[in-house]
Order: structure tokens, then C-alpha cells, then sequence
């Protein structure tokens, strides 16, 4: 449908380059990089419809939740794709969420649920589809355990190398698990997820290796589409208020792209608010938003939610983006806030990693501040899995969880297993 091009989004730049050129950033500025696409004619009443026959397709990519859309994808019909089944994610009800917000509703979109248990599938099958394009032999990422996941899965499906680094001893057990049961070869260095980060960038400016963090704009392609799915699950209705989490600020970004282009294309009529959501103790884009100052990196982020464990998020310009534009915000909430907000996602018979969390802890701070209106409709996006960080969980449950600055945290939703002896009477006395 579209012609594509990269373009970079510094105003006092933008540079194009070729769709099938291998680069992060701007090679002229060193600003990030977006896809764009021309002045096509958008039917949206078609695409709406055509999206909608697809879900009855057995077709791989129709089968996919991110390939469905390809119409807004830069690839040509014919290419072949690296898939999972990933998106297709349920978009729940979550009604003791919304009362412990005081809400009268609330929407949770789980992306916890793709194929490795997070959102990073939906970017995931784009870039790696990308770098099989481009005859990449080795796929790269810098990762704090659930982009390690889903790159290993998705190489091991392209028959691609795969080199991961990880910060040293700060990665789920759960995760790092998948990435070596994929086949991923894993580095664990010294220094937390920016360091990591820092090394894979520059390992990445030998042509030999293809990088695949949030700094890709083809992650943020596939990305994207899940603001066409959750769209498409409201049945075209905006919601007033859209809440992530935030941690390299590659989701936000998508997001934004994902709503803008709708928008630009007629699908929606309007755009949601966008609030980003940090922990106390890495929320760099928190205070970049509250001062307006020049961005600056945190040295030594420190949160229990490692999936937002990052003090130099790359993709902080397009995240400012898409909040600036939305009329949106960000906030920080505390160790404590998230502990009991992924407790009561629990209530809801949702399960999500601490850093999902964070929406719901967000939300319930925003209501008391009325930044959110009781009856105004609000979706929180949790982006990773309950599985992802088990730990965490039997923690908080036994009343055993300390925060980074060595403060325990209470159990005030707790729901510790009760020892009893193999007694009927004493069973049934219980029950």
C-alpha cells in the first residue's frame, strides 16, 4: 500500500534514507531513526473490514497479530516472515483493579501473553524478519532478561546466531532461562542494563552483527501495532487514557507511532492520553518531564521491577514524542505502590511481572491527584508475563520482600500458604 522510508526525527535534521539501508541512528546527527510512509489514500472502512477477515485466515502472517496489519508494515507482500503467532492478546475487564483505582472501569491490554510472555514479541518478529532480509548471520541485544527471550526465540526460528549480554546476576532466573533454552549464547558482564547497552552499541557499528534493541525502528514497526489491535478491540473508540510502563521507552514510542498513524489515517478521530509510568528509583524520563530541562541519564536506577531497571533509556526522544503530543504524562510511583498494584492484578485473575504493574499503581495515583476522572475510560498495558519473576511473588506473599534501599516492603494484599498436618478435621476446620 505504502512507499517507506527512514527518517530521522531531529527537526533541525531529518535526513531519509533507504528502507533497506543498516542503521540505528542518523548517520549525519545521531538522532533516531523513524519509518515513514507517503501520502498514500487510506479506505478505512476497507482496511477495517479486510483486518477483521483475516482473523478467519490460516495463513502465517494473517495468524499473527502484528503481520495481520502489514498494510502499515515496510516490507513487500511477498517477504517471509519470522512469526510466532505473537499479538492477538486478550484485553480484559479487571473490576478490582478499577475499584482499588476508584474506577468505574477499567481495561487491562495483558501483552504478557505473547509467545515468550511478553511484549517485546510484536517488535521482535519485524526485526528479526529485517535482519534475515538484510542477510544478517548474527542478531545481537543488550537486555534486562525479557528482550533476551524473545530476540533467542525469534533467531532460533530464523536460524540465526544470537549473542546476548545481561547485566550479571540482576536477570530473572525465568527469563535467562528461556534465552538459553532458545540457544542464545548469553554474556554476563559487570554493571547494570546501561552498561550492557554502551558495549552492544559499539559492537554493533561492525557491519557483522545486527542489533535488535528498542533503538531499531523496526521493533517499534511491529510494535506499533498493537495500538491497531487494542483499537480494533474498543471497536474504534479512543480510550481517554492510555498508561505503560516505562523502562527504555521503546513501548511508549510505539504506542505513539502506532495511534498517530491511525490517526493520520483515518481509522480513529482522535488520540488517546499517553502516561508513562517509572519507579521511584529509575524514572529519568519522570524527571526530564517535571523539570523541562536537558535529559539527564540516571547513574545507579534502583528498583525490584528489573524489566524498568534502565537509567539511559534510548528511545526517550520518541516516547516525549508521543506523551507532548497526547496531552499526556509521566509519573514515578514507589517499590511499595507497585508491590501491592501487581497483588490486586493478581485479585483479578490476571498475573503480570512487577514492572506491568506500575500502570495500575500510576492510575490509582492519578485518580487521587484527579489527573484521571472517575468515569473517564482508561487501558493500562502490561507488558510482561507473572511467570517472568516468581520470585518476586513468593517474596512479596511471605512477607519477605526488601527494596533496593533495605526496607522491607509490607505484604498489605499478602496470601501466604498456611502448614497444616495431613488431618481431615483439621483441613476442614480451616476451609
Amino acid at each position: 500500500m505504502n512507499s517507506f522510508i527512514q527518517r530521522c526525527i531531529e527537526p533541525d535534521c531529518q535526513t531519509e534514507y533507504k528502507i533497506d539501508e543498516r542503521l540505528y541512528v542518523c548517520s549525519r546527527c545521531g538522532g533516531l531513526l523513524d519509518v515513514v510512509w507517503g501520502d498514500t489514500v487510506v479506505d478505512a472502512d476497507s482496511l477495517r473490514k479486510l483486518w477483521r477477515e483475516r482473523k478467519s485466515s490460516l495463513d502465517v502472517r494473517d495468524r499473527s497479530g502484528v503481520w495481520r496489519f502489514r498494510e502499515f508494515l515496510p516490507f513487500a507482500e511477498d517477504v517471509e516472515v519470522v512469526s510466532l503467532g505473537e499479538g492477538n492478546t486478550p484485553l480484559y475487564e479487571a473490576p478490582r483493579s478499577a475499584d482499588y483505582c476508584r474506577l468505574s472501569h477499567l481495561k487491562l491490554k495483558h501483552q504478557g501473553c505473547n509467545p515468550t510472555g511478553s511484549f517485546k514479541d510484536t517488535g521482535m518478529t519485524v526485526a528479526v524478519t529485517q535482519a534475515r532480509k538484510l542477510g544478517a548471520q548474527l542478531v545481537v541485544c543488550a537486555s534486562t532478561g525479557n528482550t533476551a527471550a524473545s530476540l533467542a526465540a525469534y533467531a532460533a526460528r530464523a536460524e540465526l546466531r544470537c549473542a546476548i549480554i545481561v547485566p550479571g546476576g540482576q536477570v530473572s532466573h525465568a527469563k535467562l532461562a528461556q534465552a538459553l533454552d532458545y540457544g542464545a549464547k548469553v554474556l554476563e558482564v559487570e554493571g547494570n542494563f546501561d552498561s550492557c547497552m554502551n558495549v552492544i552499541r559499539e559492537l554493533s557499528e561492525d557491519g557483522a552483527v545486527y542489533l535488535v534493541n528498542s533503538i531499531n525502528p523496526f521493533r517499534i514497526e511491529g510494535q506499533k501495532t498493537v495500538a491497531f489491535e487494542l483499537a480494533e478491540q474498543l471497536e474504534w473508540r479512543v480510550p481517554d487514557h492510555l498508561v505503560l510502563p516505562g523502562g527504555n521507552l521503546g513501548n511508549s514510542s510505539a504506542f505513539g507511532k502506532g495511534f498517530r498513524e491511525l490517526l493520520r489515517s483515518g481509522l480513529i478521530d482522535r488520540l488517546p492520553k499517553i502516561t508513562v509510568v517509572q519507579a521511584a528509583g529509575a524514572a529519568p524520563f519522570a524527571r526530564f518531564y517535571r523539570e523541562h530541562d536537558a535529559f539527564v541519564n540516571e547513574e545507579h536506577p534502583q528498583t525490584l521491577a528489573s524489566a524498568i531497571k534502565i537509567g539511559a533509556p534510548v528511545s526517550w526522544p520518541k516516547a516525549w514524542r508521543a506523551v507532548s503530543e497526547t496531552g499526556g504524562s509521566v509519573i514515578t510511583v514507589t517499590e511499595q505502590e507497585i508491590a501491592d498494584a501487581k497483588a490486586v492484578i493478581g485479585r483479578d485473575g490476571i498475573g503480570c511481572e512487577p514492572a506491568s504493574a506500575t500502570t495500575v499503581a500510576g492510575i490509582r495515583k492519578l485518580i487521587s491527584e484527579r489527573a484521571i476522572q472517575e468515569d473517564e475510560t482508561v487501558v493500562a498495558v502490561l507488558t510482561g508475563h507473572l511467570l517472568k519473576d516468581t520470585d518476586y511473588v513468593m517474596k512479596y506473599h511471605s512477607d519477605s520482600l526488601i527494596a533496593p534501599d533495605g526496607e522491607r516492603l509490607a505484604s498489605n494484599f499478602g496470601n501466604s500458604p498456611i502448614r497444616v498436618p495431613a488431618s481431615l478435621k483439621m483441613i476442614r476446620a480451616l476451609l
